[in-house]
């Protein structure tokens, strides 16, 4: 664990202007900076970073947080990941704490090998460059299946020595434990001799989501039939096969923009793909998908086009694999290229452009194709082809979404020319009980397929949750500020009628806030609002130098992406440029007093509005017994609104 002091001291350095501004061109715009979303595509800027409160908003997503938020978002990091990041880019020393001697042994052996894999990384890479060997074989390879020296140095590709233990005696030499080259998997020990797993192959590293190495695949370039084509690092404590995808920590940013994922076969795939200048796409390394590597696709994006080549047999393998996708809710679609193409050769064939264009127009729904492709082995076969049906079906029981399901069946039944009803039935077949039981009975009901249009009342404004975001945003911004407040007192006058009488003093603002709810018991309805409010008022009660910072560093994600969100509204309007058209609005620290003092009567008449509509609501249930009390209270309910109103200069 990394200490709080640490944290803290990465929190106090890092300047999010200057990390967001690695990643995003950013503009001066006001005391804030502007700049395009990188969540999105926009031509209009939508993303805010504001220096002052240390926090950005990107209006297009709706996304928002501090530096290590923006990190979580942008990099895919993990907490731990986002704030070592900043230590490095800040020269800042991580502290960890205290840890049990299992923890540390643990740990110890995670960092061992992760430095394995990184130095083998290096060596296979200074290998394929600076030897005779590797530059006469895998650089010559790595050229003739045409990728770029940018492209080789990108993807950090690398080649073993054809020697039994070149790297081993390598790494020995340099201080690395033979313990930890073998976990590796880098390293096979028999008895008193060492091999090296890899010899005579072109290197692949295969990377986490934040760039770490975990492993290698590694590719032969003789003719040994007695050899594997391909050979990837064995299971570790830092690698799990089931759980990693090539190309993820390259892809990663590209695949959350274009809100797709294109999943290929091969490594060679992933590199001309990037090459060719499609980014957002990932391997699978051979292995057959997985529920864990689907969910992490899924943390970027809810599609995913599956690209084949023109092998039919490994086609159909493929599609029995897939339906773990359609489980996850996912959205997938198929592309298949022309026989004897796969991904990697007919991007190496065509411009960025045709390749765009292809993909475009032969990406088909995962279902459609599937129905498709089957049907045509199937079509002159009864028996076949419900077998295919019943196949097909199975698929669609995977979906989570109803709506899909029906969609999905409408279209099967289209293709298959056979009855929608017949499918239901299937369909309720497969579902679980539950499933069943939420089924209608579509053989039996004429009705189920009409269209009904849903009239939908228009929503209501949440008048009390505007009002109680805007006390936060007050308490927020301008708390701990001393303004000069003019309280109004109710007096009773010469004639006996209640009237406001104005009373000036000079107060904080988060005082005045907490004094004048408790005065007239009010309360948030907003379960959020109300734990920040309390969270606020306890800081600003113990410390003067209160900075909103420093408060949404302490807090947990979730609140802190809810001050972000409240904080940077106001902000949305400045990216209109309001200035270069000769319209100044006018501060709103400004009128801060006047602010609050409104806020805080605007929630008095909401609360009174309430409290009549609920006399109104008792009456009518009682039409026999008119309450006389009743009347007074909702009388002098309606001339306290009146005198309230006044004040606000609103008009009853």
């Amino acid at each position: 664990m990394i200490s709080k002091a640490s944290i803290d001291q990465v929190y106090e350095t890092a300047r999010l202007e200057e990390v967001i501004g690695d990643f995003v061109q950013l503009k001066k715009s006001g005391s804030n900076y502007k700049g395009l979303s990188p969540f999105s595509d926009e031509r209009s800027p939508s993303f805010m970073v504001s220096p002052v409160k240390q926090i950005w908003k990107d209006f297009s997503s709706g996304k928002g947080g501090n530096v290590v938020a923006f990190l979580m978002e942008h990099e895919h990091f993990t907490y731990p990941e986002a704030i070592k990041y900043l230590a490095k880019k800040y020269n800042i020393e991580i502290e960890e704490t205290e840890q049990s001697n299992e923890q540390k042994i643990a740990q110890d052996n995670r960092e061992s090998l992760y430095l394995v894999s990184e130095y083998a990384s290096k060596y296979f890479q200074n290998t394929l460059h600076k030897t005779d060997q590797g530059k006469a074989i895998g650089l010559s390879y790595f050229k003739e299946r045409g990728f770029t020296d940018e492209t080789i140095k990108k993807f950090d590709l690398g080649y073993c020595l054809d020697e039994w233990q070149g790297f081993t005696d390598e790494a020995l030499k340099k201080g690395y434990q033979l313990e930890f080259l073998e976990q590796s998997g880098l390293t096979i020990v028999k008895g008193e001799k060492r091999f090296d797993r890899f010899k005579g192959r072109v290197m692949f590293p295969i990377q986490s989501m934040s760039g770490r190495v975990l492993g290698f695949g590694g590719r032969i370039l003789t003719n040994d039939k007695k050899a594997a084509k391909y050979l990837n690092s064995p299971e570790s404590i830092i690698y799990y096969k089931s759980k990693v995808l090539y190309g993820i920590y390259h892809a990663k940013q590209s695949i959350a923009k274009e809100d797709n994922c294109y999943l290929v076969e091969g490594y060679t795939d992933v590199i001309q793909f990037h090459q060719t200048g499609i980014h957002n796409v990932v391997s699978s390394s051979g292995t057959a998908l997985t529920s864990d590597q689907i969910r992490l696709i899924n943390r970027l994006t809810k599609n995913i086009t599956v690209l084949f080549d023109g092998d039919a047999a490994g086609m159909r393998a493929s599609l029995r694999g897939i339906d773990l996708i359609l489980e996850q809710g996912m959205n997938v679609r198929v592309c298949t290229f022309p026989v004897g193409d796969d991904p990697d050769s007919f991007a190496r064939q065509n411009t960025l452009s045709e390749l765009k264009t292809y993909l475009d127009e032969n990406a088909k729904d995962f279902i459609q194709f599937k129905a498709s492709v089957l049907y045509e082995e199937a079509k002159n076969d009864p028996i076949k082809k419900a077998d295919t049906i019943r196949d097909i079906m199975n698929s669609i029981s995977k979906i989570p979404d109803r709506i899909k399901k029906e969609i999905y069946i409408q279209e099967c039944a289209r293709i298959m020319d056979i009855s929608e009803q017949v499918l239901f039935s299937s369909l309720a077949q497969l579902n679980n009980k539950n499933t069943k039981e939420a089924t209608p009975d579509y053989n039996n009901d004429p009705r189920a397929f009409d269209v009904i249009k849903n009239e939908e009342p228009p929503q209501k404004v949440d008048v009390q949750y505007i009002l109680e975001r805007k006390i936060i945003e007050l308490l927020l911004l301008y708390g701990n500020r001393t303004e000069d407040f003019e309280d109004l007192i109710l007096k009773e006058n010469d004639k006996g009628d209640l009237e406001l009488e104005p009373v000036k003093h000079q107060v904080k603002v988060f005082e005045k806030i907490f004094l004048d709810l408790q005065e007239d018991e009010m309360e948030f309805s907003n379960t959020k609002f109300k734990t920040l409010y309390f969270k606020i008022i306890d800081i600003l009660n113990q410390n003067p130098d209160f900075k909103v910072d420093t408060f949404i560093n302490a807090v947990d994600q979730d609140m802190a992406q809810d001050v972000t969100s409240i904080l940077m509204e106001d902000e949305r309007h400045s990216l209109s440029d309001w200035e270069r058209k000769d319209i100044f609005p006018k501060s709103k620290s400004e009128t801060v007093a006047q602010l609050v003092s409104e806020t805080i009567l605007s929630l008095r008449c909401h609360l009174i509005d309430r409290k009549v509509k609920g006399f109104q609501a008792e009456t009518f249930q009682n039409k026999n017994e008119v309450n006389r009390n009743i009347l007074e209270e909702v009388k002098d309910y309606y001339g306290l609104k009146i005198l309230l109103s006044r004040k606000l200069n609103r008009v009853l």
